[in-house]
């Protein structure tokens, strides 16, 4: 109730402040949610975007650490410093609105193509890097009438740099920190005429703070594009990455020998047009991985080295089609088709020789599905006050069939600078091959999971003014998820979540701004791992060289486990100093108030940690 009050008390207060200082800015325009830049006035949906330099003043090499915190109700577990991992013990679930990411109900993209796990059907957030974004654009509500399955719960779009300067940059990060931990990233960029083309690297590595927690990572992205003429552009783009890392297992349990060897990769190539009344794209992707596991063993004396290694390879491919049209004024029509093919394929090899193993529960053997889809959004501006849209798509899988998906939404700008939007959309979720096909509870005939959402939002976005806020209030409603149940996999589950979010900015004067945001969420059913309030308060200093801030989170109610509730408060800091041109240093701070909590059972997280880096640019 304090938080709803607190909430509340922002909302009044802000239109009051709008007079207090002026500043310039431009809307904001997004590609997520209609497939071409639009201005966020004027979509139906939520859509926090956190740009180019507010990535760069995280300094996180991983890039789902780096927008956390900046997300109302967008929450990701821990249990390191650096490091998320795979397979039993693993973190890195993202939730948005009490619907899970390890659920594969939260979709990651890049440039619009999906990233996921061919197998489990869920983002593998360690192979997302900050190197590579210039902007992340993260959709609050469903987005499957567009981008289909695993977009029930939301959609986090890494969009990735693309240097208009001509000539070649080139930027070198070093940094080095806290129990070990070491990061060092560099990226070189080209543009000449109509050629653009970029290479970068990551490398990074840290013990983390509890014994056997190593994590060691290489990644590398490569992109090229040329431009044809003024109105066809064409494109590639590769990114891989190689991580090592070990499981620790709870403090209850430690554990040995759980050594965790996963490489990621992902190749897009396309073509896009744009004239003046229709622009599109035809794209082909490739998102694919190989693991080996060693699910190790206790610290005891009753358990043996394992003498087996799990293996696993997946792949998600697809073809992705659409084009917007303007039929007339204030007219905007997007058509598209896409086909995806999904395999995955798991095994046991011996430790010993490497040979392919004969074991009882062999999982699964060379699976595949297909899902091909066909959509249509429509937006229509009526005047410069009100904007209807509607979209349906028609999806079919290989196994759990067809589906219709339909959406809807109103945004009315009240003035120029304030926008009403009511909006509702229906999310699915194809069950996944290890749901299908892989391990004792599963169920070849799973139907796919279904949401209704709602949401109501109110949004002021001056184009001069000191403070930007919105709020929005939503409900969702969902049947057929799939749960085991007496060892098997079936469609039983339901859901039922409603809350607010807020967030506000404030330029309080030339060299200060204020920004705070506040999700609260009731889940009938609740989940591990989702807290029922999530804040961000955090000041921010600019001054010539000299760029500083202090952050301080706060959470309620996370269920650690479903007997244990967790309420914590992290204090973080920063601050960034240019030496000279294209020389900068840099400190920050996590958890200052050196707070004892977890966010998974049995998983501690570290007191107070530190990094500090040198930033050149060439």
């Amino acid at each position: 109730m304090n938080h709803t009050l607190i909430i509340a008390a922002l909302a009044l207060l802000a239109p009051s402040m709008v007079k207090a200082v002026a500043t310039d800015t431009i809307p904001e325009v997004v590609i997520t949610g209609s497939r071409e830049q639009t201005d966020v006035r004027y979509l139906p949906h939520t859509v926090t975007i956190i740009d180019k330099e507010t990535l760069q003043h995280a300094h996180s090499s991983n890039l789902i650490s780096a927008i956390e915190s900046l997300v109302p109700n967008m929450f990701v577990t821990k249990t390191s410093m650096l490091g998320y991992g795979v397979s039993i013990g693993s973190a890195g679930n993202i939730s948005m609105r009490g619907l899970s990411g390890s659920a594969a109900q939260v979709l990651i993209m890049v440039d619009g193509h999906p990233q996921f796990s061919g197998i489990y059907g869920h983002p593998i957030p360690d192979s997302y890097q900050t190197l590579i974004a210039e902007r992340v654009e993260v959709l609050h509500s469903p987005a499957s009438v567009l981008y289909g399955s695993n977009a029930m719960g939301g959609v986090i779009n890494i969009v990735t740099k693309n240097n208009n300067t001509q000539g070649t940059t080139a930027n070198i990060d070093i940094s080095a920190g806290s129990w070990g931990t070491v990061i060092a990233d560099a990226s070189v960029y080209v543009n000449q005429d109509r050629l653009s083309c970029s290479v970068a690297s990551q490398y990074s590595r840290s013990d983390n703070h509890r014994p056997n927690m190593e994590f060691e990572q290489f990644s590398g992205d490569a992109r090229i594009a040329y431009r044809l003429n003024d109105n066809w552009n064409i494109y590639a783009h590769g990114n891989v990455s190689g991580t090592k890392s070990e499981y620790p297992g709870p403090i209850q349990e430690p554990m040995l020998e759980t050594d965790r060897n996963i490489r990621r990769g992902m190749v897009s190539a396309g073509i896009d047009n744009k004239y003046n009344r229709t622009n599109g794209s035809i794209s082909a992707y490739t998102s694919f991985g190989r693991h080996t596991i060693n699910d190790g063993y206790k610290d005891n004396s009753t358990e043996t080295p394992q003498s087996r290694l799990f293996q696993s390879k997946d792949n998600l491919s697809g073809i992705s089609v659409y084009q917007n049209l303007n039929l007339f004024t204030g007219n905007r029509l997007t058509a598209g088709f896409e086909y995806q093919h999904i395999f995955g394929d798991t095994w046991y090899t011996s430790r010993v020789d490497g040979s392919v193993l004969d074991t009882p529960n062999k999982q699964s053997a060379c699976e595949y599905m297909n899902q091909a889809a066909g959509y249509i959004d429509m937006s229509q501006n009526l005047g410069s006050i009100l904007t209807l849209s509607a979209g349906i798509r028609f999806d079919h899988h290989s196994v759990s069939g067809i589906e219709w998906i339909p959406q809807a939404g109103v945004a009315v700008r009240t003035t120029d600078n304030s926008t009403l939007k009511l909006s509702y959309a229906k999310g699915f979720r194809n069950p996944t091959i290890k749901e299908l096909y892989m391990y004792p509870p599963s169920n070849d005939s799973l139907q796919a999971e279904r949401i209704n959402s709602f949401e109501l939002s109110w949004k002021h976005t001056p184009d001069a003014g000191p403070v930007k806020y919105g709020i929005n209030l939503f409900y969702i409603k969902g049947d057929n998820m799939i749960q085991t149940v007496m060892m098997k996999n079936i469609n039983t589950g339901a859901i039922e979540n409603y809350g607010v979010e807020f967030n506000l900015m404030w330029k309080i004067a030339k060299h200060w701004s204020l920004s705070t945001n506040h999700g609260w969420v009731n889940m009938k059913h609740p989940i591990i791992s989702v807290p029922q309030y999530k804040g961000m308060l955090r000041a921010m200093f600019h001054s010539g060289k000299w760029n500083a801030n202090v952050e301080l989170q706060q959470i309620c109610g996370l269920y650690s486990q479903l007997s244990s509730k967790e309420n914590y408060t992290l204090l973080n800091a920063g601050i960034d100093y240019q030496i000279l041109d294209g020389i900068g240093l840099w400190i920050k701070g996590e958890n200052l108030l050196a707070q004892k909590y977890q966010i998974n059972y049995g998983y501690p997280m570290p007191r107070a940690t530190f990094m500090c880096g040198a930033s050149f640019k060439l």
